[in-house]
């Protein structure tokens, strides 16, 4: 099962930010349904095999960073970490809060890269005490109430309680990466969790893949790979935390193995 291209695109539509009434879902988050989160991070999972092996939980949010779907891999809510379903929620929100596309002014010298997208996994170093983004983690707290609400019965599910809610929430390790639509317009985030940091990212950059919600090629990044922008980018052995760079979970996965961006 592959859906990226025609079969996930033609479910797109023009954006709207309107909140009101039940058409939510489909004006402000591109027409993309649950299904479509579903079949794609069940592909995903199947597809990746570093990390623990284990079944995730992704959210996606619109650039509002108001919750537009929430789905899990496993038979039921309980087959993966039921701590990474809220978790999941904040790499998505941190990733669309914390990335840009061209619209910004970025990059507006002839030949460089517009905007700048940024992974949480990117986030890990620069918070650390003494970097550039010590303090940043604490900046956007969850809401409880958002996060916490509603029938645990319906975790998961198209009716997930989080869904037309914004739940907000900073996270700083693997597995958030921002939404970019055809144009390289960014138009959310989506978040993944339920493995070690380095497998959510790995899970994650597959789904936005099947999606194909990755036109960012000419988006700039901190990791260095042009075809990969927001890339994890991983400490050496002993390395102290530094620039954009994330500890190393011992799977061995190469990053450049990673599905490269489209324009």
């Amino acid at each position: 099962m592959k859906l990226r291209g025609a079969s996930v695109l033609g479910t797109l539509t023009a954006i709207g930010l309107s909140m009101a009434g039940p058409a939510f879902a489909e004006q402000s988050c591109y027409g993309l349904r649950y299904a479509d989160l579903k079949h794609a991070l069940d592909q995903a999972v199947e597809d990746e095999a570093s990390g623990l092996n284990l079944q995730m939980w992704a959210t996606l949010v619109n650039r509002d960073g108001v919750v537009c779907a929430v789905a899990f891999s496993g038979v039921d809510r309980g087959a993966q970490w039921p701590g990474s379903r809220v978790i999941s929620a904040q790499k998505a929100n941190t990733a669309n809060a914390f990335s840009l596309d061209s619209s910004s002014g970025i990059g507006h010298d002839s030949g460089a890269p517009t905007g700048l997208a940024l992974s949480t996994a990117n986030l890990y170093s620069p918070v650390q005490p003494g970097g550039s983004l010590f303090g940043l983690q604490e900046s956007n707290p969850v809401d409880t109430s958002a996060a916490y609400g509603g029938r645990a019965e319906h975790f998961g599910q198209p009716n997930d309680p989080l869904v037309g809610k914004r739940v907000g929430g900073v996270n700083v390790f693997g597995g958030g990466l921002g939404l970019y639509s055809t144009g390289e317009r960014i138009v959310g985030g989506l978040g993944l969790s339920g493995d070690t940091s380095c497998a959510d990212h790995r899970i994650a950059w597959r789904v936005r893949n099947l999606l194909a919600l990755d036109h960012m090629l000419s988006v700039g990044g901190v990791s260095g790979d042009p075809d990969r922008p927001d890339n994890i980018i991983y400490l050496a052995a002993g390395e102290a935390p530094n620039g954009f760079k994330h500890p190393d979970c011992g799977g061995g996965d190469d990053p450049s193995d990673l599905p490269a961006v489209q324009n």
